[in-house]
């Protein structure tokens, strides 16, 4: 029983507020409680009963436990015994109860409050990010509708608050798509969809919580468009890639036209191949115009007024050229002045002027005249005598006769008016003269003018008259003579030719186009289909009345280019269609299509030149009426390098490239004096007018060098190359020439390699008689002469020779001739395959050491060695530069005796292009 004091101690129970609320931030563990937990007991300030000593909490598995902060002041925690998560409960609601500490220190009759409700709420923390319900969206619209909602995407988050539960917001992530999405998922497109431009769109979209937070991955949304049924061609590509060499090359094997069930009846496809652009307007072969001419069999006479620069053609080098085509741009400040006799000053009445011609409509408001060819008054005056210009986009012809006793107008001016003189493409402009009727042919095609003015003829004068391309020369009524009205544009293959007409079958030869469209098999295009090509077949017409016939014909249009190197790059390709229907007022439209076709680049071929790059003659062969052959071994190969085929394992090495030999045409072979021009009075270069004329090719020969030009296989010019000969009929003071060939292929586009010659003269040393011309003493340069002391004065000895002499002197000489041919022909064989048949003008000096050797020959024998030409033949020649004998090679009376010296080869180890004249020492024979 307990003493009635200690009843009287604790008299009171503990007072708290009959309900709480709390909150509580989850994986957190302070509950912010309102009001504060304290406990509150009238016992205090008695020890014990007036102090609190637990918070009890009534329930099972609740995560919370209250504790007491300060017995004395009743302040108690609430506090989480293990981490909250909201998304698990939001609140939690339960009892709590005060205890105070009895009457004594061991808690005996504690006494408890009153229950109180805790109620507690979680505060969420933004944890997890929103998903999309689905990892992909898709979806089908027909192209050409604007649509409310084309799909709608829906994503959730894990998060237990609404603020971070829910979906505030939604992005498109992909850039410059034509579509945009709504707070609610829906997507919708901004524009019209086209099939043609897009067929199909993948897009990704990303969703946000309220609290701002990203979906963890974006979800992708793919909306195909399907086209609406729309007439028009289907299943082309846009690039056609031509291979180079490929002949005809089909451009829409699988085309096809759908015309949505429309009642069609015809149908009218014209197919375009514009090549504007393409050197002269298209894949043209790029020869010289004398030798495209030449091709096309036309008249001989032409002048070419824009020839390529050359130093017999220089009046072109300070113009402007486009590309490797022989295309000058004028630009409105250059004009060209035609030297005086390549064109004759007065033209008959029958004359051809050609040229080719991309022009664009002039600059400036106040158009002027501008010239393309012009023959005006060098001096004092400004007469145009004839022109070629254009004026406002019309072409005009100017031609002023000479007085000739009748005063009266004739036609001078003829005019054209044609919409190709301004349109900046190229066109073949013929204009034939046969006065008083002027006929303009562009393109093949035939144009009178539209006008002709008469005006007075010229009265005759002696002032000079000057031809000029691109400008006009004014050279009278001005302070100073100048250009003036300056063409602008470009010009190609500008000729005259007078006194003669071309044909029709020539200038249709002359514009004609190496590349075009082509039908690959015209039985195989099927019944009731036309077609028709236009003259250069660039333009291609095909009409029919079945789709299933139009669909074939097209699918064999192909492409062709027969150049064996054609320009790469690219042609632009249109195909357009009329329709008809039947009975209908509105037909369908079918759409043009536009591809082009890539011509590729062709394997460029390697010209080489190959052959004796250096030999010695003696004078006499220079001297001669024929000359020195200078090239007789010259070989032209050319090769291209191709790709070797994968998967050779023969070889051990590997190798990116083979070469292989092929056959094409040259144009030109230039061979060039190195080290100053030839002189006339001495010396020149020769080649027989038939040897050219057999091959069909033609020359120009100067002091610069000789030009051989033509189209011609490598064969040919090889063949001519050979026969090149060089004469100098004072070579005594000429040690050395030397000379340079190279070619070309399509007017310098591929060019050989600079193939450089040089020839030397063998110098003789003579020592001769009053009455006889002695023969010479030849050692070989490398070694030093030693004559014998009586060798001078056995000169004054007798001419007449004992007959025993005589007896013993041939036979000596026939055996030493006999020795001295088996040697030759011994090394020749041991040599034979270090030297080529073609080589045999290379001869070497013999390794005779007859310093202490005299041998008596008769002076009317000729010595020479076996299986040798007479234009191989080599004499052995003393060097110059003995000052002990005296040289007498440039004496003309001795050339005959030098021929008939003579052949000796030297040993190997020395230059195997020089040679030396054996000289045998007659000085001790009596006569």
């Amino acid at each position: 029983m307990k003493h009635p004091f200690e009843y009287q101690l604790n008299k009171h129970k503990p007072w708290i507020e009959t309900s709480y609320h709390g909150v509580i931030t989850e994986n957190n563990d302070t509950v912010i409680l309102d009001p504060p937990l304290v406990a509150l007991d009238k016992d205090a300030p008695v020890p014990f009963a007036g102090e609190i000593c637990a918070f009890k909490i009534h329930g099972q598995e609740l995560p919370f436990e209250a504790v007491v902060l300060n017995k004395t002041s009743g302040e108690g925690r609430l506090r989480a015994k293990s981490p909250i998560d909201c998304e698990l409960q939001k609140e939690y609601t339960f009892i709590i109860q005060a205890y105070d500490c009895g009457a004594g220190p061991r808690e005996t009759a504690w006494k408890k409050s009153h229950k109180a409700v805790v109620h507690i709420q979680v505060k969420d923390v933004n944890e997890f990010a929103p998903t999309f319900k689905e990892p992909a969206y898709k979806a089908v619209v027909t192209e050409g509708k604007i649509y409310d909602s084309i799909l709608q995407v829906e994503a959730v988050d894990e998060d237990c608050s609404p603020q971070y539960s829910q979906i505030c917001n939604y992005e498109i992530v992909t850039t410059d798509v034509p579509f945009a999405i709504d707070r609610n998922g829906n997507i919708r497109n901004t524009e019209k969809l086209s099939y043609d431009k897009q067929h199909q769109y993948e897009i990704l979209v990303t969703a946000y919580d309220c609290g701002q937070k990203p979906a963890a991955q974006d979800t992708l949304v793919q909306v195909d468009v399907k086209p609406v049924c729309k007439p028009g061609w289907q299943d082309w590509t846009k690039r056609i890639e031509y291979q180079p060499g490929s002949g005809s090359v089909p451009l829409f094997p699988s085309i096809h036209l759908e015309t949505c069930d429309g009642a069609v009846s015809s149908i009218q496809i014209t197919t375009e191949l514009h090549t504007n652009y393409i050197g002269k307007g298209c894949d043209r072969e790029t020869y010289s115009e004398k030798s495209l001419q030449k091709l096309c069999g036309a008249s001989s006479g032409i002048i070419d007024l824009l020839p390529s620069p050359s130093a017999a053609t220089n009046w072109t080098t300070g113009l402007l050229v486009d590309s490797s085509e022989m295309i000058f741009k004028f630009d409105g400040r250059q004009g060209a002045k035609i030297p005086d006799g390549i064109v004759p000053k007065n033209l008959t009445d029958q004359f051809t002027i050609t040229m080719w011609m991309k022009h664009g409509p002039s600059p400036g408001v106040r158009a002027e005249k501008e010239t393309i060819l012009c023959n005006s008054d060098k001096t004092e005056m400004n007469r145009h005598h004839y022109a070629l210009y254009v004026h406002n986009c019309r072409l005009v012809f100017l031609l002023r006769k000479d007085f000739d006793q009748a005063d009266t107008f004739r036609p001078a001016e003829f005019h054209w008016k044609l919409d190709q003189i301004c349109d900046k493409e190229w066109h073949y402009y013929v204009i034939n003269v046969e006065f008083p009727v002027v006929t303009l042919y562009m393109d093949g095609a035939t144009y009178e003018p539209y006008l002709v003015t008469n005006d007075w003829p010229i009265h005759p004068s002696h002032i000079a008259m000057q031809l000029t391309v691109g400008a006009c020369w004014q050279g009278g009524e001005v302070t100073k003579p100048r250009f003036a009205q300056f063409f602008h544009g470009s010009l190609a293959s500008l000729t005259i030719r007078p006194g003669k007409m071309e044909s029709q079958k020539v200038i249709s030869c002359l514009q004609a186009c190496k590349e075009g469209l082509d039908i690959n098999s015209l039985e195989s295009l099927g019944q009731g289909i036309k077609y028709h090509f236009n003259p250069s077949q660039s333009i291609l017409v095909m009409e029919g009345d079945d789709i299933g016939n139009i669909n074939h014909a097209l699918q064999k249009v192909s492409y062709i280019n027969s150049r064996q190197f054609p320009t790469a790059g690219v042609r632009r390709l249109k195909v357009s269609s009329k329709v008809q229907c039947f009975g209908e007022d509105v037909c369908i439209s079918i759409p043009d299509l536009d591809t082009y076709v890539m011509v590729l680049q062709a394997i460029e071929p390697q010209i080489t030149l190959r052959g004796t790059d250096r030999f010695w003659r003696p004078a006499a062969q220079f001297e001669s009426a024929r000359g020195v052959i200078l090239f007789p071994d010259i070989k032209i190969v050319s090769t291209l390098a191709k790709a070797e085929a994968p998967g050779d394992l023969k070889t051990t090495a590997p190798k990116s490239a083979v070469l292989e030999e092929m056959l094409h045409n040259l144009d030109f072979c230039d061979i060039l004096v190195l080290g100053g021009d030839l002189d006339p009075r001495q010396e020149c270069l020769e080649l027989n007018h038939s040897e050219l004329h057999q091959r069909h090719l033609d020359a120009t020969n100067s002091t610069a060098g000789y030009s051989i030009y033509g189209v011609g296989s490598m064969s040919r010019y090889e063949q001519v190359l050979r026969h090149i000969r060089y004469r100098n009929w004072r070579s005594a003071s000429l040690e050395a020439r030397r000379f340079r060939i190279k070619c070309s292929e399509l007017n310098g586009r591929y060019t050989s390699n600079e193939f450089t010659l040089e020839v030397s003269v063998l110098h003789e040393v003579r020592v001769s008689d009053k009455e006889h011309v002695n023969h010479l003493i030849v050692q070989p340069p490398f070694l030093q002469s030693v004559h014998h002391p009586e060798s001078r004065s056995s000169i004054q000895r007798s001419s007449v020779v004992p007959s025993v002499a005589t007896v013993v002197i041939i036979i000596s000489v026939c055996m030493l001739v006999f020795v001295v041919a088996m040697g030759v022909h011994r090394v020749r064989i041991a040599h034979q395959h270090f030297t080529e048949e073609a080589e045999a003008a290379k001869e070497a000096e013999m390794d005779w050491d007859d310093s202490a050797l005299t041998i008596t020959v008769n002076p009317m024998e000729k010595h020479e060695a076996p299986g040798r030409g007479e234009d191989d033949t080599e004499e052995e020649e003393e060097e110059e530069g003995e000052e002990d004998i005296s040289s007498s090679s440039s004496d003309s009376e001795d050339s005959d005796d030098q021929e008939e010296e003579g052949m000796g080869r030297g040993r190997r180890g020395q230059s195997g292009a020089r040679q030396a004249q054996l000289e045998w020492d007659d000085s001790t024979l009596p006569y």
